[in-house]
């Protein structure tokens, strides 16, 4: 957690100069107005901190006004970074070829106001349409045929949501909407692959009954992912086994004749947690005959798993969230978001996220609640 804080405080005031300087250059502002502009930067730059702060010192009505309010302005700011960036790099690279070639291009000058002008409406249209994705939740559905898969069930239907981050931004009305999404499949069991939860959990009242009164006919298991641990452990467990879900912690329970193991969340190590057995152990002690679904938050693949399982469900990286920082996530975890991977033994499935975490929009990376079924297939089929 730290080690973000500090990236945080390294990146998003550069952002804001950067944007800053491209206001001052587009309208020239004067000292007042500068003024002004360099306040109101200051405290978007230490709005999110507070937050924070305020949740935990229970004051939620001011946290979720500055949540909304910060992040919101963040989503507006990191698309305006995009964009200008875009255009700025655009104009370095026209500058390099006339140097190169030695050659002159057709003049196509536009004033600095009138591009940035241009460059804000598409920001603004951008979010706009980003809440409207944020809040259209798909349903994925994927079908593994299988001969561990019970002969006399047929078919497992799994119903997954992942980093649907439950707290200020995310509440009551968009959980019922996801509830909704998931009902329409009638699924046999639900997961939940990882942060279900973001910040304090004490105001969620009201989301545990929700989710509580969500009974599919197999029941409901779940995984931490990084932000249980950020929440406060106890109080993210207490939640998710009060919203009727089986919390699997490096271990595994026979489900419909299927075996679902989960593990902690690395963060686990961070915060002291770290459980005694590896995932390859935990796997190895299920029975083999079964089909193994490994309920795992982010999409990393171990080596030493391979082999012990069938199908690994995972999320964490909300394919970016905002395009185009889905780059950025492909870097650390290069699996394909809302796609079945075929590994070397078994599938992956990474999930694109049911909610959002920070800014509350979502750009070319649609929030899923994936529908896998598992259906029975006999080896001579």
């Amino acid at each position: 957690m730290l080690r973000f804080l500090l990236l945080y405080l390294s990146v998003y005031p550069l952002v804001h100069y950067y944007a800053f300087r491209k206001l001052r250059t587009a309208f020239q502002p004067g000292r007042k107005t500068n003024i002004c502009i360099i306040l109101f930067m200051a405290v978007m730059i230490a709005a999110p901190i507070m937050v924070r702060v305020a949740e935990r010192a229970g004051i939620e009505t001011g946290a979720r006004f500055w949540a909304y309010a910060s992040f919101s302005w963040m989503g507006l700011l990191f698309l305006f970074l995009t964009i200008s960036g875009t255009v700025d790099l655009l104009g370095f690279a026209i500058q390099a070829a006339k140097k190169i070639r030695k050659r002159k291009f057709a003049k196509a000058e536009i004033s600095p106001r009138r591009l940035f002008t241009a460059q804000a409406i598409l920001v603004l249209a951008i979010f706009a349409y980003g809440l409207f994705e944020a809040t259209n939740t798909r349903l994925e559905h994927i079908e593994i045929a299988n001969p561990k898969v019970s002969e006399r069930l047929g078919r497992i239907r799994i119903a997954q949501i992942s980093d649907v981050h439950l707290g200020l931004i995310i509440r009551e009305g968009r959980l019922k909407k996801i509830l909704a999404r998931i009902q329409e499949a009638q699924p046999d069991i639900l997961v939940s692959t990882g942060d279900l939860v973001d910040g304090q959990l004490n105001h969620l009242t009201e989301e545990v009954a929700l989710l509580a009164a969500f009974n599919p006919p197999l029941g409901k298991l779940a995984i931490t992912g990084n932000h249980e641990f950020y929440a406060g452990l106890q109080d993210a467990l207490d939640f998710t086994e009060g919203s009727g879900f089986t919390v699997l912690r490096h271990r595994g329970v026979m489900v419909g004749g299927i075996n679902f193991v989960g593990v902690d969340d690395p963060a686990a190590g961070s915060f002291g947690k770290e459980q005694a057995e590896s995932e390859r152990e935990v796997l190895f002690a299920q029975p083999r005959k079964n089909f193994t679904v490994l309920l795992k938050h982010r999409p990393e693949i171990d080596p030493d798993s391979l082999g012990l399982f069938d199908l690994q469900l995972s999320g964490h990286t909300h394919k970016g969230q905002i395009f185009p920082f889905n780059l950025l996530t492909w870097i650390f975890y290069p699996q394909r978001s809302g796609q079945l991977t075929k590994l070397d033994s078994g599938f992956l499935y990474l999930s694109r996220g049911t909610g959002t975490w920070g800014p509350p929009i979502r750009f070319l990376a649609p929030p899923e609640v994936t529908i896998i079924d598992l259906v029975h297939r006999n080896t001579s089929d």
